[in-house]
């Protein structure tokens, strides 16, 4: 192996504090100047915030047809064919009709159009966002509020209709509001939420939520009808229920899942062999539903077998109906909890074509952009959506440049919902309950993270897994809110157990490191450098104390008890003494004889140079820490007066501007202790402190004995 040229550097510059750095550097006021931008309006700054706020006004009029359009419009269709079943299938996990998963495909798609930032993602139904919904449809809106009685029959029956207009609106409001608290995340900037929703933690949660979209389907997959359950647990229960009711399964129903979920599964296997040749993927689940309503059709499936169809299915478009606020109240959590999720997924997802292609996703315009699709969908009588992983990858690998694919999509749904919609009215159930389970064979796969995480981070395993298991077990709204806790604990015990390490010299050069991980680091004679691998605040301030106690070999506190000790016993002897004094004058002004005695003053000297065992400067390298709060200042107040009184000088290195700004607002830096004791790197402490020798004397306190 060749040997490395290296290239050597001298430096000769005095040795530099922080208030000296600040002065060289001129600090400004930023805050102050970044208020003041920001309250600054001028032509070009609102044309930059109009082609910010609505993005499509800066790339359409620049669209390049000729190099982009063939692309788009065969992306737009593909992506419209596919929008056509899982609509319809993921309208049947919301609850909702299946026409109401066309709407969804629909009036969301254009307005993402609009506002969205991302190139490649397909905006649509969604199958987790689509198992929120159901769960709160299905619990405001149960079959047993719509019992009727049937005359013919002589029993109850449930009233369908109003069932499912009951549903839906309960879809609109859930929908409306989740895009209203987007909205207004969007607008006070606070995209960084999705910061809280780590790799992990989101691929464990759509994995749990895929599970419950697997149970909640059963019941169309055997033909069966268990009772809705809700609340922790509700998983487990519904599937000990399908389990108890397998001996009442519908024979045809079960028959026709199998077929379509075997076939979709061989086809797809198909399509990612010949993905290389062929330009467009063929689509499977178009023909499916196709030859499935053709069969169903022509067999009659639902009077001979008794196999659940879809039922009616109403051309042309809904009127814009304002959803039922009344329901704003009932719906307001699971609302907050379809927002993050459903953003969460969007910018994931956003940011991994983003880095791709090379080009920015502005995160709290997608807030804004979905929040607007949501709302203004709510008010169509769409349900949530987000963006799916299959269609987007289907949009880019079609040839997909922008959104204009998606927006061609959404042309497509329109044809098929005001032409073709009723021709699918009889098209089994069990096929739509099939295409999902098909289309969450790339979830499932995402179990195989859990060894990759093993050999990489054990900790990110463990927040994959705890998010899991808590989705598992409670509803997707309440895992969501638990696995967030759950993850953001992993990440305050990592702080509460960083690691201290006392740094030591690389010969010969102003680099230090930690003297266990290195063999020729050598500590600085007299000079103890100390660092944490982590922030100082309220949760860890007493480790960091005990820690520095430790490494160093001082225990501060029992030195500082022994000394006040001492001073407590010498006020004593000196109080003694002058009660003595006094006593001896008032003998003497009453006339008694005086006692010629000699006044002992002895001279007593005292060293001033601290216990020679002790370092004489501790250099605490604060580089790794990004904040202080109070009671990390007065932490740091707390070591440098404590040290201080046994004589050691305790010095701070590495502060970044804003942990010196604590320092200054906590009451660290104050008329007498200022910036001087603070340097922008050890090494410019360690000098400080090595040329800041104390002078070695002996001071004389007179003291009289009697």
């Amino acid at each position: 192996m060749a040997e490395r040229t290296q290239t050597g550097y001298n430096i000769c510059r005095e040795i530099l504090d922080e208030g000296t750095v600040d002065e060289m550097a001129e600090r400004t006021n930023s805050k102050t100047e970044k208020v003041k931008k920001s309250l600054r309006c001028s032509g070009s700054q609102l044309k930059s915030c109009l082609l910010g706020s609505v993005p499509v006004l800066s790339w359409l009029p620049r669209y390049p047809i000729r190099e982009n359009g063939l692309g788009d419009l065969v992306s737009g269709i593909s992506v419209g064919i596919m929008q056509l079943p899982q609509g319809m299938a993921y309208a049947l996990l919301a609850s909702v009709p299946p026409v109401y998963g066309l709407f969804s495909s629909f009036y969301p798609v254009l307005i993402y159009f609009i506002f969205g930032t991302s190139k490649h993602i397909s905006i649509g139904t969604f199958a987790v966002m689509s198992v929120m919904i159901g769960g709160v449809t299905e619990r405001l809106a149960p079959e047993s509020n719509f019992m009727i009685w049937n005359n013919v029959s002589n029993s109850s029956i449930v009233d369908t209709i109003s069932r499912d207009a009951e549903r839906v609106r309960v879809a609109a409001a859930l929908t409306f509001l989740s895009g209203l608290f987007q909205i207004l995340l969007g607008l006070i900037q606070f995209g960084f939420v999705v910061t809280y929703l780590s790799e992990p933690l989101v691929r464990g949660y759509t994995t749990a939520a895929a599970i419950h979209v697997i149970v909640s389907q059963l019941k169309y997959a055997f033909g069966v009808r268990p009772h809705r359950h809700s609340g922790p647990f509700s998983l487990i229960f519904t599937l000990l229920e399908v389990f108890y009711l397998i001996p009442q399964t519908n024979i045809g129903t079960l028959v026709v899942s199998i077929i379509t979920i075997t076939a979709l599964s061989l086809a797809k296997e198909l399509n990612a062999y010949l993905h290389k040749k062929l330009p467009v993927p063929i689509p499977v689940e178009l023909i499916a539903i196709i030859i499935a309503t053709v069969v169903s059709w022509q067999v009659n499936l639902k009077q001979s077998y008794g196999v659940d169809i879809v039922g009616e299915i109403p051309s042309g478009l809904q009127p814009p109906v304002f959803p039922v606020t009344s329901l704003f109240v009932q719906v307001i959590g699971d609302a907050f909890a379809l927002s993050v999720v459903g953003y969460g997924i969007t910018i994931s997802l956003g940011r991994i074509f983003a880095m791709k292609y090379g080009y920015k996703v502005d995160s709290n315009q997608e807030l804004f952009a979905l929040g607007l699709s949501n709302s203004i969908g709510g008010i169509f009588q769409c349900f949530a959506v987000s963006c799916s992983m299959s269609r987007s990858m289907v949009q880019e690998s079609t040839g997909g440049k922008t959104q204009v694919a998606g927006a061609l999509s959404a042309v497509v749904i329109l044809f098929i919902t005001l032409w073709i919609g009723p021709f699918f009215e009889d098209l089994p159930k069990a096929v739509l309950s099939s295409i999902v389970y098909v289309n969450l064979h790339g979830m499932m796969k995402q179990f195989m993270d859990i060894p990759a995480l093993w050999k990489s981070n054990r900790v990110d395993m463990v927040v994959w897994l705890g998010t899991f298991i808590l989705t598992v077990l409670f509803n997707p709204d309440m895992g969501l809110a638990a696995s967030i806790g759950f993850s953001m604990l992993t990440v305050i015990i990592r702080t509460q157990l960083p690691r201290y390490s006392l740094l030591g010299q690389v010969p010969n050069t102003d680099i230090y490191r930690p003297l266990e991980d290195y063999s020729q680091v050598k500590q600085v004679p007299e000079i103890l450098i100390f660092r944490s691998s982590a922030t100082l605040y309220f949760a860890n301030a007493e480790m960091y104390q005990n820690a520095l106690g430790k490494k160093s070999g001082i225990d501060i506190t029992k030195i500082l008890s022994a000394k006040k000790k001492l001073e407590a016993k010498r006020k004593k002897h000196e109080k003694k003494n002058a009660k003595k004094a006094a006593k001896q004058n008032a003998v003497n002004m009453e006339g008694e004889p005086e006692r010629e005695e000699q006044n002992n003053v002895a001279i007593i000297e005292v060293d001033l140079k601290p216990n020679p065992s002790f370092p004489r400067a501790i250099v605490l390298d604060l580089s790794p820490v990004n904040f202080l709060d109070t009671v990390g200042v007065k932490t740091l107040c707390n070591i440098r007066r404590d040290y201080g009184e046994v004589g050691i000088e305790v010095v701070l290195a590495g502060c970044q501007t804003g942990v010196v700004d604590n320092l200054q607002t906590g009451g660290f830096l104050n008329n007498k202790v200022t910036k001087s004791c603070l340097f922008s790197t050890v090494h410019d402490a360690v000098l400080h402190c090595q040329s800041n020798r104390p002078n070695n004397h002996k001071k004389d306190i007179t003291a009289t004995h009697f």
